[in-house]
């Protein structure tokens, strides 16, 4: 393999690689604009200017070297950018020689002569690559005495991208996304020189699937979210790693909160899932079940009224409901919107507690849905998991599509539900609610929350944490994002600065603090009143069991999913090598 020197340090590396690539590779930061690992090289921003040499030869061919025995380097006169420059073996690249740092500090200063100081009110504000850039490599200063351009700010590109021209450094990663990741070919360049700008084709909109994605790879405050516009500081806010529950793709995410709501999803790099990108429908269709609508309390019915209960009564009302029917009568429905430990447990209860084989799943398949990029068809996040741990009925005449005729017939008098509301599909949900019983685990109020006889107050995947099994077979873990009143002695760090420090008398820490629980521990909770003990206290005691019982995810636990961002059933013993991720700003809120 050919090998390099940065500022003196070897580096392998391999043929056809840049010179900023071979950086990254091997952790090392060159300060960079325009360039992206997955988008085309366009080389306009020359932030990444660098001393590039290789090793004199003498005529005999041999390599000169000076008085003290070391290669005599010859450098290339002028600077070169590291994005375009393809490594040869011995090259030698310097960053911090006086010619690069002053190269920098003259890029900055030219990209800032025109920039806004829009920072008091931007919303890439703590998280700006012109800030950490022009903290760490510009000189403070500017020689540019003249009034700045004037160039139209809050252009709407489409229904979900703001853009800002003024902020704009004409980086060109947004154009680029464009045409070659989105297949939108409606961002340009117009009127170049010092009144450059993009627009959008004329008669056009930018309203592809992924369209929300330039945000995030947009370096400065030029393009924001038409969602998120002025809602929260992001020093504010906290970010948890989480995975998308919109389809079984299992996108990788952040999920950023401020007074325990959730004010944005973005992607989070993984390169064996979704690389750096996300759908536009999975960063805003959760938002309003995740924060809204929400069931605060468990709740009972009794006497025709549905009032708020305790655990305690709840679970032994629930307890006492299904001891009143045969194994045979009581349908279990889990969930491809719910963890592998929700459905297990589910599962366990039906099977080995109860002894019936009445339990399986709603499908969701939309054609429609698909793309060539990260889209698929099943819009259960965790549709693989369902199966892979036996949520599939014993007995075939029990499977969920036979679930109004067997209400009908009364072959099911009692129906318990695990995180899920089918869609409010009308036709169906009818003949649910003519069951005898109705026990639910739901995180938001629907017609079928208002007709159970019990409502277990059920967290969602952003308030615990558990695994899904995405499209690929990978089995990915997650963990809580928001608080409720059964996670809040874990959460600790993992809250916002203004979560963790504010006064009883902040309007920022009056948030709701849901009284909900995973459905597996409340499952737990139930069999113990029916004399079965499970042992489970934490969600890793529920997988470890599902590690220890099935093949397919023999050697897992959670720690090692983490590390490994995933691993693929059936390769618990070897999982892919750990990928150092490229991230585009280092200088993160947390």
């Amino acid at each position: 393999m050919p090998h390099i020197y940065i500022d003196g340090r070897k580096i392998e590396t391999q043929n056809g690689k840049t010179i900023i690539e071979a950086a990254i590779e091997n952790g090392i930061t060159i300060p960079h604009f325009c360039w992206h690992p997955e988008l085309s090289v366009s080389g306009n921003c020359r932030m990444c200017l660098v001393e590039v040499g290789l090793p004199k030869r003498l005529p005999d061919g041999n390599f000169e070297k000076d008085s003290d025995g070391n290669l005599s380097i010859s450098y290339i006169p002028k600077l070169q950018i590291a994005c375009a420059t393809v490594i040869s073996d011995g090259m030698h690249v310097k960053l911090d020689s006086a010619k690069t740092i002053k190269a920098q500090e003259a890029v900055m200063e030219f990209l800032l002569i025109n920039h806004p100081l829009d920072c008091p009110i931007c919303d890439e504000a703590g998280q700006c690559k012109l800030q950490e850039y022009a903290f760490n490599h510009s000189r403070g200063e500017s020689r540019f005495v003249e009034t700045k351009n004037k160039k139209p700010k809050r252009t709407p590109w489409g229904p979900n991208v703001m853009f800002d021209a003024e902020r704009c450094i004409s980086c060109s990663r947004c154009i680029r996304f464009a045409k070659e990741i989105a297949k939108q070919d409606v961002l340009s360049f117009v009127q170049r020189c010092d009144k450059v700008t993009i627009r959008v084709s004329n008669g056009k909109r930018f309203d592809n699937p992924y369209s929300m994605n330039v945000i995030d790879i947009c370096p400065v405050g030029a393009l924001t979210s038409s969602d998120f516009r002025f809602k929260s500081r992001v020093w504010d806010m906290s970010f948890n790693d989480s995975i998308c529950a919109a389809c079984s793709r299992g996108c990788n995410t952040k999920i950023g909160v401020r007074n325990n709501e959730i004010l944005r999803i973005e992607p989070k790099t993984n390169m064996h899932v979704n690389k750096y990108w996300m759908c536009d429908y999975g960063r805003l269709s959760m938002l309003p079940k995740l924060n809204t609508g929400r069931v605060l309390n468990p709740r009972i019915k009794q006497n025709g009224q549905t009032e708020d209960a305790t655990w305690d009564e709840a679970i032994a009302y629930a307890a006492q409901i299904l001891k009143k029917y045969k194994p045979s009568e009581i349908m279990f429905i889990g969930s491809g919107k719910s963890s592998n430990e929700n459905n297990y447990t589910l599962a366990k209860f039906a099977k080995s507690a109860l002894k019936s084989g009445n339990i399986d799943y709603y499908k969701r398949i939309d054609e429609s849905f698909k793309d060539d990029l990260l889209r698929t068809n099943d819009l259960n996040a965790n549709a693989l998991g369902c199966t892979e741990l036996g949520v599939a009925p014993a007995n075939s005449a029990f499977a969920i599509e036979n679930l109004a005729t067997n209400i009908k017939s009364k072959s099911i008098k009692a129906i318990y539900i695990i995180d899920e509301d089918f869609d409010l599909n009308k036709e169906l949900v009818d003949e649910i609610l003519k069951a005898e019983s109705i026990i639910i685990h739901s995180a938001n109020h629907n017609i079928i929350t208002e007709n159970a006889d019990v409502v277990f107050a059920s967290s969602t995947f952003a308030e615990s944490e558990g695994t899904f099994i995405n499209v690929a077979k990978r089995v990915q873990y997650f963990a809580p994002a928001l608080v409720t009143k059964e996670n809040l002695h874990r959460m600790g760090m993992k809250l916002s600065r203004l979560d963790k420090f504010g006064a009883h008398n902040d309007r920022w820490t009056q948030k709701e603090l849901r009284n909900s629980r995973p459905a597996w521990r409340v499952i737990s909770q139930l069999a113990a009143q029916m004399s079965y003990n499970f042992g489970f206290i934490k969600a890793e005691d529920v997988f470890k069991e599902i590690a220890n019982l099935f093949v397919s995810f023999k050697s897992m636990n959670y720690k090692l999913l983490e590390k490994h961002q995933g691993i693929t059933l059936g390769k618990g013993d070897s999982p892919d090598p750990v990928i150092r991720n490229y991230e585009s700003y280092y200088m993160k809120p947390n």
